[in-house]
């Protein structure tokens, strides 16, 4: 669940507002105040505040967990995951999904509120949920002393919310004089002035003279950033594009270091390069398996209704397959070898290990680098011939995408033209995409018919033609995409 709410201060003296007057366009009931007890977890230094997570048991309601989102402005987004569980032990399922930020560090108490919460539920004539509305008088409990008070409005979303309903709703709490202040979680109210500090890694911009190591200690960043922000989708599973998102991380990651070789100790690099490998293997069973079976379910929808009930049972198998791969890629990410590996990736990112070459510019550096990738990228095509097999086609691809992913590493510093090459080099990364993703359904779908069902087997003979018939259009297409991107316009910097 995404919970959306902003907060307002209560001064001295403020009262809530009658609510769901005629003017408003929402229905108000109060509803009973509740008293609640709510203790926060977080490692010793402060790792889940620190990254904007919080993970708190409250008395009667059990265990929640938000993990932030990022989206800017007055309202507080985050995702919001609930469980039930004894106050003495975060429920494992919560502990999986804050593992990339705790790693192997411990969970335990840090903080503690008490708090008096007065709410009111705002519905629309239908009696659906538009907001809610809640005044909380709170306390933070150090041992069994108040060490600090403070008053609080929020209000948060429903599902049932318009566009206009947080702004309505807020404009009436100023109007009774409650003041606008930072969404600040409460988690954060409750460690009471602690130093929280900044997250490990925080992405930042680069000067056009940054030198080599200060361009890849941002590239390290980046793809560690997006491996951590997919990780608990990841372990959801609910959304395909989380296990997608943390493959290419890992796959930027393994660019990165081939591309700054030169610059690095080679013990370091190879050693963290297979370790990115080993996960980029665990997500890439998976992912594979989302792409085919969306794909071939998406091309169900060509065939004739009386086939696509076959169809569906054909994929049952590979609906299976995409089900074991996930088994074993959870199973890998509970393995100490994980964890190590998101600690030498933080590691990297703070401090890579370096040579002396590494002070030099970046621009003067890490250009004739990415110069390299393409002149291996031309001399694959020219290589190619006219009618390249299936397996040259995806050598092209391979080449295309580590120069792309080259290109996007000295964008910093290098600017617009690394931006306008690296898209074109993606246009033709895109073209022999889908002439192999063509390739890899038709031979699933062979070797699938090989002992399917006669109905199953005539369904997969009905997606092979389609199949083929897609190959041959991404061939048809690859070459004049190769074309454009061979301007002078596109390569004189390289």
């Amino acid at each position: 669940m995404k919970e959306r709410e902003a907060k307002l201060t209560a001064p001295p003296g403020f009262k809530l507002p009658e609510l769901g007057g005629a003017d408003d366009g929402f229905l108000a009931e109060v509803q009973p105040p509740r008293r609640y007890a709510t203790t926060y977890w977080d490692t010793a230094d402060l790792r889940l505040a620190r990254w904007g997570v919080s993970l708190r048991f409250r008395e009667g309601e059990g265990w929640t967990l938000k993990l932030p989102v990022d989206e800017r402005g007055p309202v507080l987004v985050r995702e919001e995951h609930t469980a039930a569980g004894e106050q003495r032990k975060v429920p494992d399922e919560l502990a999986d999904l804050v593992r990339v930020y705790v790693r192997g560090a411990e969970l335990t108490p840090v903080g503690r509120l008490r708090a008096v919460r007065r709410p009111v539920a705002l519905r629309n004539a239908a009696g659906d949920a538009l907001a809610e509305v809640v005044d909380d008088e709170v306390q933070v409990v150090e041992g069994r002393r108040i060490a600090d008070r403070f008053r609080e409005v929020e209000v948060e979303l429903g599902e049932a919310a318009k566009p206009d309903t947080m702004a309505r709703v807020l404009a009436r709490l100023r109007e009774a004089g409650a003041e606008e202040t930072e969404p600040v979680p409460k988690y954060l109210r409750a460690l009471n002035g602690r130093e929280i500090g900044a997250p490990e890694l925080v992405p930042g911009d680069l000067a056009k003279g940054a030198s080599v190591e200060e361009l890849l200690r941002k590239d390290l960043t980046d793809g560690t950033l997006r491996l951590f922000r997919h990780e608990a989708a990841v372990r959801l599973g609910e959304d395909p594009e989380g296990v997608h998102q943390a493959r290419v991380g890992c796959r930027r990651l393994r660019s990165t270091l081939r591309t700054f070789s030169s610059v690095l100790e080679p013990e370091w690099t190879d050693r963290l390069r297979t370790e990115l490998q080993w996960l980029a293997d665990q997500l890439g069973e998976v992912r594979d398996a989302d792409v085919l079976l969306a794909r071939l379910e998406g091309r169900l929808d060509e065939l004739p209704a009386v086939d696509q009930a076959a169809g569906r049972r054909l994929l049952a198998s590979l609906a299976a397959q995409r089900g074991a791969a996930r088994t074993r890629l959870l199973e890998a990410m509970r393995e100490p070898r994980y964890t190590a590996l998101l600690d030498a990736l933080v590691a990297a990112a703070q401090a890579p290990a370096v040579t002396a070459e590494a002070a030099r510019p970046a621009v003067a550096v890490m250009t004739p680098l990415v110069a390299g990738q393409w002149k291996k990228l031309r001399k694959a095509v020219r290589k190619a011939g006219k009618e390249p097999p299936d397996e040259v086609l995806h050598g092209i691809r391979v080449k295309a995408k580590r120069c792309r992913y080259a290109a996007e590493a000295v964008e910093p510093v290098v600017g617009r033209r690394a931006r306008d090459f690296a898209r074109a080099v993606t246009g033709l990364q895109d073209v022999l995409g889908e002439q192999h993703d063509a390739v890899v359904a038709e031979g699933w779908l062979r070797q699938a018919a090989g002992s399917a069902r006669r109905d199953q087997a005539l369904v997969a003979g009905q997606l092979v033609v389609l199949e083929r018939a897609a190959a041959a259009t991404a061939r048809q297409r690859w070459r004049p995409v190769w074309k454009a991107l061979s301007r002078k316009s596109l390569t004189s910097w390289l």
